[in-house]
């Protein structure tokens, strides 16, 4: 595929990397992460192959909720620097090609922002219709509680204002009123406002939260919530034509498709697949790929310029509401049995390799099927080298500890004493002693290297994020997942084992003729192929009918490039 028609669409082959400033790389001592410590580290973004930088928020916040609490949406901590420190971090990333996106969270502020002090100061304060106010909550309105440990409703009746304000979230975070014109206004001169400073767009939080209307006054009256979302979108291309709306939209995909805009693909750009990161577990836990098939089959196409991301693990809880409790149970069982590792009875506080309790082969396994998957992989910080969780911190803090970069005091993180650190750094078996960077850079058997090796494989397979996907039967052989990706004459198929016994199984390859060759672009140990072997670069010859028989070890993968005989391949 031709670079001149895909690269205003950089968002379909891109490399997301989201990172917390304050938990990166403290340059100055205080024991929290800055701009300037994380623009030092950005040569190790670079070198990895990441393309994408999603920041979480880093605006002014009283850090109630983790920095989700937003006191000034246009200002920048002063912890983590200034607008300076900001814009000198942009360049340095542009000069490196990694775009850079930012969370705009919009659904709500914290009660100590200056538009709700003066919202509930008055109610002829000019902010007073940005919230949601009653005089009393009521019976129709909005019920659900994002944090059933925290909270045991959604209204908070405030003494100063004399009123009933929405939350969804926290009370200390009152909802703003997107039914207002001034509200929507506002969060169009805030998108504004950090693409002139030189974001290529926005990760959008809690986006059916943002479009909420049932706690608004004659809400049947309103337009619907979705011409919002147009709109932004609409703005966001008029400012800036390659800034883009990645969504988290946590719903079953016939609702999920939805956010995108229908087929008109005018809302956001690209949205999470929540519901297949969470089967994807349950497939793992089974090592039966099948539920992970069904439901990739079932995903709907993204519109023709939009895209699916994909992630295994992300900065939030690890949520798994979408399995139904049996299912989630399985996943407890398999990854979380302790109930300090779950979270809301809905999900897990744990990074990947504790879950998977170190094991190599199968932490390789998953994040090549990360890669392989139809869609744009989404890594968060330190899943690179393996990082471990910290469950002595509270609630989803427990993923969101320092970056381990030395086996040094704190991890290289801070050189400040460690009861001043922004958070406690992981402990035991995947304590920066035992899992970081400089140990990792130039050991050609590390995990930082073998990502490193299979970003370089990814960005050089178009298929997978331009070609027509199909997920393959493979009968007899449930434990396998087996994808391939048809893009202008060029095909790749990758093969993941998710169980731990060997499989051996032939796959028939339609539009492959006796006598083609298949190249292997990347796998682990132990994978073998008809007329040809396999695990050190080797070529198969496909048989009659387009079949290859493939024989992978436990926890075992491969990708390969299939030549047709007359043509010439790049890759």
């Amino acid at each position: 595929m031709r670079l001149t028609r895909t690269g205003d669409l950089w968002w379909k082959t891109a490399v997301v990397y989201c990172l917390d400033v304050e938990t990166f790389s403290d340059s100055d001592g205080d024991g929290c992460g800055d701009f300037r410590g994380l623009s030092q580290r950005l040569d190790h973004l670079h070198e990895l192959g990441v393309t994408c930088l999603w920041l979480m928020p880093f605006y002014p916040s009283p850090d109630r909720d983790d920095g989700y609490d937003i006191t000034d949406f246009y200002g920048v901590d002063p912890r983590l620097g200034t607008h300076g420190d900001l814009v000198e971090f942009l360049r340095l990333a542009r000069d490196r090609g990694i775009r850079v996106i930012i969370d705009l969270v919009v659904n709500h502020t914290s009660d100590q922002h200056p538009w709700f002090r003066s919202a509930r100061s008055s109610r002829d304060s000019p902010y007073r219709d940005f919230y949601v106010w009653r005089d009393e909550p009521p019976e129709d309105g909005p019920s659900d509680v994002v944090f059933p440990d925290k909270e045991d409703s959604v209204w908070q009746y405030d003494e100063e204002a004399g009123q009933y304000y929405l939350h969804r979230f926290y009370k200390h975070q009152p909802d703003l009123d997107v039914t207002s014109p001034d509200v929507r206004d506002e969060i169009a001169r805030v998108l504004g406002f950090w693409l002139e400073l030189g974001v290529s767009g926005f990760r959008v939080d809690a986006v059916p939260f943002l479009l909420e209307t049932a706690g608004a006054l004659d809400a049947e009256d309103l337009p619907n919530p979705h011409d919002f979302l147009r709109d932004l979108r609409a703005f966001l291309s008029r400012r800036s034509g390659e800034a883009i709306l990645l969504g988290e939209v946590n719903l079953p995909y016939p609702e999920l498709r939805t956010f995108f805009g229908d087929e008109d693909g005018d809302e956001l750009t690209m949205c999470f697949d929540f519901p297949g990161m969470q089967q994807l577990y349950l497939a793992m836990a089974r090592e039966d790929a099948s539920v992970l098939a069904t439901t990739l089959r079932e995903r709907p196409a993204a519109p023709k310029d939009g895209h699916w991301a994909t992630f295994v693990r992300n900065h939030d809880e690890l949520t798994l509401d979408k399995l139904s409790d049996d299912e989630r149970g399985e996943v407890f069982a398999a990854f979380g049995p302790d109930p300090s590792m779950q979270l809301y009875d809905r999900g897990l506080r744990r990074r990947l390799p504790p879950m998977l309790d170190g094991d190599p082969a199968r932490l390789r396994l998953v994040y090549s099927l990360l890669f392989a998957l139809p869609g744009t992989p989404t890594l968060f910080y330190g899943e690179e080298i393996g990082m471990g969780e910290n469950l002595a911190a509270e609630g989803r803090l427990a993923v969101r500890t320092p970056m381990q970069w030395t086996d040094g005091p704190n991890g290289g993180f801070s050189a400040v004493e460690p009861d001043h650190l922004v958070g406690p750094v992981v402990e035991g078996d995947f304590a920066p002693a035992k899992v970081n960077v400089a140990a990792q850079q130039d050991d050609p058997d590390s995990l930082l290297s073998w990502f490193t090796a299979m970003i370089r494989v990814y960005r050089r397979c178009p298929e997978l994020a331009w070609g027509d996907g199909a997920v393959l039967d493979c009968p007899g052989a449930p434990a396998l997942f087996v994808h391939r990706s048809d893009l202008d004459g060029q095909t790749v198929v990758t093969v993941h084992n998710l169980g731990r016994e060997p499989v051996a199984t032939r796959l028939a390859l339609a539009g492959v003729e006796s006598g083609d060759r298949l190249t292997q672009l990347a796998g682990s140990g132990g994978f073998r192929g008809s007329h040809g072997s396999g695990g050190s670069g080797g070529d198969l010859t496909a048989g009659d009918g387009g079949a290859v028989d493939l024989d992978l070890a436990g926890y075992g993968y491969c990708w390969l490039r299939i030549r047709r005989r007359g043509t010439t391949g790049t890759g």
